[in-house]
Protein backbone atom coordinates (compact mmCIF):
# COMPACT_ATOMS: atom_id res chain seq x y z
CA UNK A 1 0.00 0.00 0.00
CA UNK A 2 1.33 3.45 -0.87
CA UNK A 3 2.27 5.96 1.80
CA UNK A 4 2.67 9.74 1.69
CA UNK A 5 5.04 11.13 4.32
CA UNK A 6 5.67 14.82 5.00
CA UNK A 7 9.11 15.57 6.42
CA UNK A 8 8.59 18.64 8.58
CA UNK A 9 10.21 20.81 11.21
CA UNK A 10 9.71 24.56 11.24
CA UNK A 11 13.19 24.99 12.71
CA UNK A 12 15.75 25.36 9.93
CA UNK A 13 19.09 23.56 9.77
CA UNK A 14 17.91 20.27 11.26
CA UNK A 15 18.71 18.04 8.28
CA UNK A 16 15.18 18.05 6.84
CA UNK A 17 16.11 18.14 3.15
CA UNK A 18 19.11 15.87 3.74
CA UNK A 19 16.68 13.38 5.24
CA UNK A 20 14.20 13.66 2.35
CA UNK A 21 16.88 13.15 -0.31
CA UNK A 22 18.76 10.35 1.42
CA UNK A 23 15.77 8.48 2.80
CA UNK A 24 14.15 8.67 -0.65
CA UNK A 25 17.31 7.40 -2.32
CA UNK A 26 17.64 4.57 0.22
CA UNK A 27 14.03 3.48 -0.29
CA UNK A 28 14.64 3.53 -4.05
CA UNK A 29 17.79 1.46 -3.58
CA UNK A 30 15.53 -1.14 -1.94
CA UNK A 31 13.48 -1.10 -5.17
CA UNK A 32 10.55 0.79 -3.68
CA UNK A 33 8.96 3.15 -6.19
CA UNK A 34 9.59 6.53 -4.59
CA UNK A 35 8.64 10.11 -5.46
CA UNK A 36 10.19 13.13 -3.78
CA UNK A 37 8.02 16.25 -3.88
CA UNK A 38 10.16 19.36 -3.39
CA UNK A 39 7.64 21.72 -1.78
CA UNK A 40 10.22 24.12 -0.35
CA UNK A 41 10.90 27.33 -2.31
CA UNK A 42 14.60 26.98 -1.47
CA UNK A 43 14.48 23.93 -3.81
CA UNK A 44 17.40 22.24 -2.09
CA UNK A 45 16.01 18.74 -2.67
CA UNK A 46 15.96 19.53 -6.39
CA UNK A 47 19.60 20.63 -6.43
CA UNK A 48 20.58 17.82 -4.05
CA UNK A 49 19.42 15.36 -6.70
CA UNK A 50 21.34 17.15 -9.44
CA UNK A 51 18.25 18.59 -11.12
CA UNK A 52 18.62 22.35 -10.66
CA UNK A 53 18.59 23.94 -14.10
CA UNK A 54 17.59 20.65 -15.74
CA UNK A 55 13.85 21.18 -15.54
CA UNK A 56 13.06 24.41 -17.35
CA UNK A 57 9.34 24.98 -17.08
CA UNK A 58 8.78 21.73 -15.20
CA UNK A 59 8.06 22.40 -11.54
CA UNK A 60 5.52 21.86 -8.79
CA UNK A 61 4.62 25.56 -9.00
CA UNK A 62 3.52 25.24 -12.64
CA UNK A 63 1.42 22.19 -11.75
CA UNK A 64 -0.21 24.07 -8.85
CA UNK A 65 -1.05 26.92 -11.20
CA UNK A 66 -2.66 24.57 -13.72
CA UNK A 67 -0.05 25.34 -16.40
CA UNK A 68 1.36 21.81 -16.65
CA UNK A 69 0.01 18.28 -16.07
CA UNK A 70 1.59 16.62 -13.04
CA UNK A 71 2.99 13.67 -15.01
CA UNK A 72 4.90 16.03 -17.32
CA UNK A 73 6.60 17.78 -14.40
CA UNK A 74 7.99 14.63 -12.75
CA UNK A 75 11.67 13.94 -13.47
CA UNK A 76 13.62 10.69 -13.45
CA UNK A 77 16.74 10.73 -11.24
CA UNK A 78 19.93 8.68 -11.42
CA UNK A 79 18.26 5.94 -9.38
CA UNK A 80 15.77 3.85 -11.41
CA UNK A 81 13.17 3.73 -8.62
CA UNK A 82 13.45 7.40 -7.61
CA UNK A 83 11.57 10.29 -9.24
CA UNK A 84 11.38 13.97 -8.37
CA UNK A 85 8.72 16.65 -8.62
CA UNK A 86 11.10 19.65 -8.64
CA UNK A 87 10.72 23.12 -7.18
CA UNK A 88 11.90 26.55 -8.23
CA UNK A 89 12.16 29.72 -6.17
CA UNK A 90 8.94 30.99 -7.74
CA UNK A 91 7.15 28.56 -5.41
CA UNK A 92 7.40 31.41 -2.87
CA UNK A 93 4.56 33.09 -4.77
CA UNK A 94 2.30 30.10 -4.22
CA UNK A 95 2.03 30.90 -0.51
CA UNK A 96 0.34 34.21 -1.39
CA UNK A 97 -1.61 32.97 -4.42
CA UNK A 98 -3.14 30.03 -2.53
CA UNK A 99 -4.79 32.38 -0.04
CA UNK A 100 -7.37 33.23 -2.72
CA UNK A 101 -8.07 29.58 -3.60
CA UNK A 102 -11.08 27.73 -2.21
CA UNK A 103 -9.89 24.71 -0.24
CA UNK A 104 -6.40 26.21 -0.21
CA UNK A 105 -5.09 23.78 2.43
CA UNK A 106 -5.92 20.76 0.25
CA UNK A 107 -4.49 21.77 -3.15
CA UNK A 108 -1.45 19.49 -2.86
CA UNK A 109 -3.60 16.58 -1.70
CA UNK A 110 -5.88 16.95 -4.73
CA UNK A 111 -2.80 17.02 -6.93
CA UNK A 112 -1.17 13.89 -5.48
CA UNK A 113 -4.19 11.66 -4.82
CA UNK A 114 -4.59 10.52 -8.47
CA UNK A 115 -0.97 9.29 -8.65
CA UNK A 116 -0.38 8.03 -5.12
CA UNK A 117 -0.86 4.37 -6.01
CA UNK A 118 1.85 4.65 -8.67
CA UNK A 119 4.40 4.84 -5.84
CA UNK A 120 5.22 2.92 -2.70
CA UNK A 121 6.39 6.11 -0.98
CA UNK A 122 5.89 9.80 -1.65
CA UNK A 123 8.10 12.06 0.48
CA UNK A 124 7.24 15.76 0.75
CA UNK A 125 10.00 18.21 1.60
CA UNK A 126 8.20 21.07 3.38
CA UNK A 127 9.53 24.59 4.10
CA UNK A 128 11.09 25.41 7.50
CA UNK A 129 7.93 27.21 8.63
CA UNK A 130 4.32 26.44 9.52
CA UNK A 131 2.80 28.42 6.66
CA UNK A 132 0.35 27.42 3.95
CA UNK A 133 2.83 25.27 1.99
CA UNK A 134 3.69 23.18 5.05
CA UNK A 135 -0.02 22.95 5.91
CA UNK A 136 -0.67 21.59 2.41
CA UNK A 137 2.07 19.01 2.97
CA UNK A 138 0.47 17.87 6.23
CA UNK A 139 -3.04 17.68 4.76
CA UNK A 140 -1.78 15.64 1.80
CA UNK A 141 0.11 13.13 3.96
CA UNK A 142 -0.65 9.96 5.88
CA UNK A 143 2.05 10.77 8.41
CA UNK A 144 4.81 13.21 9.32
CA UNK A 145 8.46 12.38 9.91
CA UNK A 146 10.25 14.86 12.18
CA UNK A 147 14.03 15.33 11.98
CA UNK A 148 15.54 16.67 15.22
CA UNK A 149 19.18 17.66 15.52
CA UNK A 150 21.14 16.56 18.58
CA UNK A 151 21.76 20.09 19.81
CA UNK A 152 20.69 22.15 22.81
CA UNK A 153 17.56 23.69 21.27
CA UNK A 154 16.38 20.50 19.60
CA UNK A 155 12.95 20.42 21.24
CA UNK A 156 12.38 24.15 20.83
CA UNK A 157 9.41 24.65 18.57
CA UNK A 158 8.39 21.00 18.51
CA UNK A 159 5.42 21.81 20.73
CA UNK A 160 4.22 24.25 18.06
CA UNK A 161 4.54 21.58 15.36
CA UNK A 162 2.61 19.09 17.50
CA UNK A 163 -0.11 21.71 18.11
CA UNK A 164 -0.37 22.29 14.36
CA UNK A 165 -0.69 18.54 13.85
CA UNK A 166 -3.52 18.44 16.37
CA UNK A 167 -5.32 21.24 14.52
CA UNK A 168 -4.84 19.49 11.17
CA UNK A 169 -6.14 16.26 12.72
CA UNK A 170 -9.23 17.94 14.15
CA UNK A 171 -10.35 19.63 10.94
CA UNK A 172 -8.48 18.77 7.74
CA UNK A 173 -6.79 15.36 7.99
CA UNK A 174 -8.09 13.24 10.88
CA UNK A 175 -5.87 10.25 10.10
CA UNK A 176 -2.44 11.90 10.07
CA UNK A 177 -0.02 10.47 12.61
CA UNK A 178 3.63 10.85 13.55
CA UNK A 179 5.57 8.46 11.34
CA UNK A 180 8.61 8.84 13.53
CA UNK A 181 11.34 11.10 14.84
CA UNK A 182 14.85 10.81 13.44
CA UNK A 183 17.86 12.15 15.33
CA UNK A 184 20.27 14.03 13.09
CA UNK A 185 23.74 15.59 13.41
CA UNK A 186 24.67 13.19 16.22
CA UNK A 187 28.25 13.44 17.49
CA UNK A 188 29.12 10.53 19.76
CA UNK A 189 32.20 12.39 21.03
CA UNK A 190 30.12 14.91 22.96
CA UNK A 191 28.11 14.56 26.15
CA UNK A 192 25.61 17.08 24.77
CA UNK A 193 24.60 14.84 21.87
CA UNK A 194 24.08 11.92 24.23
CA UNK A 195 22.05 14.03 26.67
CA UNK A 196 19.85 15.45 23.93
CA UNK A 197 19.27 11.96 22.51
CA UNK A 198 18.13 10.75 25.94
CA UNK A 199 15.74 13.71 26.32
CA UNK A 200 14.21 13.18 22.87
CA UNK A 201 13.76 9.45 23.50
CA UNK A 202 12.03 10.25 26.82
CA UNK A 203 9.75 12.79 25.13
CA UNK A 204 8.74 10.74 22.07
CA UNK A 205 9.24 7.17 23.33
CA UNK A 206 9.08 4.47 20.68
CA UNK A 207 8.39 7.02 17.94
CA UNK A 208 12.15 7.68 17.81
CA UNK A 209 13.95 5.57 15.22
CA UNK A 210 16.87 3.40 16.29
CA UNK A 211 18.83 4.67 13.29
CA UNK A 212 20.68 7.87 14.21
CA UNK A 213 22.15 10.17 11.57
CA UNK A 214 25.70 11.23 12.47
CA UNK A 215 27.58 14.41 11.70
CA UNK A 216 29.34 13.27 8.56
CA UNK A 217 31.55 15.06 6.04
CA UNK A 218 30.29 12.97 3.11
CA UNK A 219 26.67 13.87 3.90
CA UNK A 220 27.66 17.52 3.77
CA UNK A 221 29.61 17.17 0.52
CA UNK A 222 27.12 15.05 -1.45
CA UNK A 223 24.59 17.86 -2.26
CA UNK A 224 27.29 19.96 -3.93
CA UNK A 225 27.73 17.09 -6.38
CA UNK A 226 23.97 16.74 -6.87
CA UNK A 227 23.95 13.23 -5.43
CA UNK A 228 22.44 11.42 -2.45
CA UNK A 229 25.03 9.91 -0.11
CA UNK A 230 24.58 6.36 -1.40
CA UNK A 231 25.71 7.49 -4.87
CA UNK A 232 28.46 9.76 -3.54
CA UNK A 233 30.01 7.35 -1.02
CA UNK A 234 27.91 4.34 -0.09
CA UNK A 235 30.46 3.28 2.55
CA UNK A 236 30.20 6.55 4.47
CA UNK A 237 28.59 6.54 7.90
CA UNK A 238 25.93 8.94 6.67
CA UNK A 239 24.90 6.66 3.79
CA UNK A 240 24.81 3.63 6.08
CA UNK A 241 22.66 5.51 8.62
CA UNK A 242 20.06 6.46 6.01
CA UNK A 243 19.97 2.91 4.65
CA UNK A 244 19.27 1.76 8.21
CA UNK A 245 16.53 4.40 8.56
CA UNK A 246 14.93 3.24 5.30
CA UNK A 247 14.85 -0.34 6.61
CA UNK A 248 13.01 0.84 9.72
CA UNK A 249 10.52 2.88 7.70
CA UNK A 250 9.80 -0.11 5.46
CA UNK A 251 9.48 -2.56 8.34
CA UNK A 252 6.93 -0.35 10.15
Amino acid sequence: MSKIIAVANQKGGVGKTTTVVNLGASLAAAERQTLIVDFDPQSNATSGLGQRGNHTGRSVYRVLGGHLPLEEAILQTELPFLKLLPAERDLTGAEIELIQVEGRESVLKAMLDPIRNTYDYILIDTPPSLGLLTLNGLVASDSVLVPLQCEYYALEGVTELLSTLDRVRSSLNPNIEIEGVVLTMYDDRTNLSRMVMEEIRKFFGDKVYEAVIPRNVKLGEAPSYGKPAILYDIRSKGAEAYLALAREVMHK
